[in-house]
């Protein structure tokens, strides 16, 4: 049975949301036990509401603190010790629990878990990646491409890309099953002579590495057509590229709702639409891929969006189920080895 414990207090609504995420994670996975980290009485209270208080699969573990979500990482993690943030973060350093899920502060949950957690032997900087949306062309079928780093590494070298591809590579390989995975760095463009300098010496190493599938250079316009299942940047890029889709997503879905209620015709024309735009709405609902997985920590954590309803946080539980049946961690320190070596342990 796998544990994983949940950050109860996290996110922008605490255990309004987090609490009806893990009863419905429980439905989904009945090999699934759940410890629910934050304030005892608030978290009995919500499950009484929910008439959940005697779950079998639940436990509680009592946190007297909270991390903000404006909260400065290096505070959080120097004043906030007993947080249940943190005390997720310590039931798995201690094996009770094989992965940690939380909504909360991104950069205290970072700093927090590769404090707790350390990186694995080879890895110098944990990653964020995260599954985009898309389309395959051909078939018009719903594909998954996963990014990182989406915002943990700011300056990375080409050491820290390379990681990257391969941590993005396995994962991918085992939580999705997907085949050799097609691998693609970010660029300015396909050809071989633009962009940086990091960029290129990166490209050169994948080329040269057989563990890896690299299929070269792609553009921000390709992320959504399945054109790779891993595309690799640096944090910088990747954190602007998501932020500007999720921005596009929110222009799009007010653009149209503004033009399905600006007359009589128009609102009659949208109940006709109903069904296709639910359709649509379906296959690009954000809350259907969340759960951002922080990859090279010696542990699992995902990272849920912060305003995740109850079905978004049940996603990225899922995810975290995910990791912990294929032992994600292991698989990267395994592979980590076998193409760079042995490696000291940190």
């Amino acid at each position: 049975m796998a544990v994983i414990a949940i950050d109860a207090m996290g996110g922008d609504h605490g255990v309004r949301s987090t609490i009806p995420g893990a009863l419905d994670a429980l439905k989904k996975h009945p090999d699934l036990k759940l410890i629910l980290v934050g304030n005892e009485t608030l978290i009995r209270k919500r499950l009484k509401q929910l008439k959940a208080a005697a779950h079998p699969r639940l436990e509680i573990q009592h946190a007297s603190e909270v991390v903000e979500m404006d909260e400065a990482p290096a505070q959080a993690l120097r004043n906030k010790k007993d947080s249940s943030m943190r005390v997720a973060i310590n039931l798995v350093k201690e094996g009770r629990a094989g992965a940690c899920v939380s909504s909360g502060n991104t950069g205290a949950l970072m700093a927090t878990s590769r404090f707790v957690l350390k990186t694995l032997p080879g890895i110098d900087r944990p990653a964020i990646i995260y599954g985009m949306p898309g389309i395959n062309p051909k078939t018009g079928e719903r594909v998954i491409t996963h990014m990182l780093d989406l915002g943990a590494n700011v300056d990375c070298t080409s050491d820290h890309l390379f990681q990257f591809a391969l941590m993005g590579s396995i994962r991918t390989a085992f939580v999705d099953h997907v085949k050799k995975p097609r691998v693609a760095l970010l660029n300015i463009g396909e050809e071989e002579m633009k962009g940086l300098e990091v960029i290129k010496e990166t490209a050169r190493r994948l080329a040269d590495c057989a563990e890896i599938n690299y299929i070269g250079f792609v553009e921000g316009n390709d992320i959504f057509w399945n054109k790779a299942d891993v595309i690799v940047c640096d944090g910088f890029i990747g954190n602007i590229s998501l932020k500007t889709m999720e921005g596009v997503a929110k222009m799009i879905s007010f653009v149209v709702k503004e033009a399905f209620s600006c007359s009589l015709l128009s609102k009659f024309l949208a109940v006709l639409s109903y069904p296709v735009l639910r359709k649509i709405k379906n296959k690009m609902d954000p809350r259907y891929y969340n759960g951002a997985s922080f990859l090279g920590l010696k542990g699992i954590v995902i990272k849920s969006h912060g305003g995740a309803d109850e079905l978004a946080f049940s996603m990225a539980i899922s995810v975290a189920v995910e990791e912990v049946a294929e032992n994600i961690p292991g698989r990267i320190h395994d592979q980590i080895a076998a193409v760079l070596g042995p490696t000291d342990e940190r």
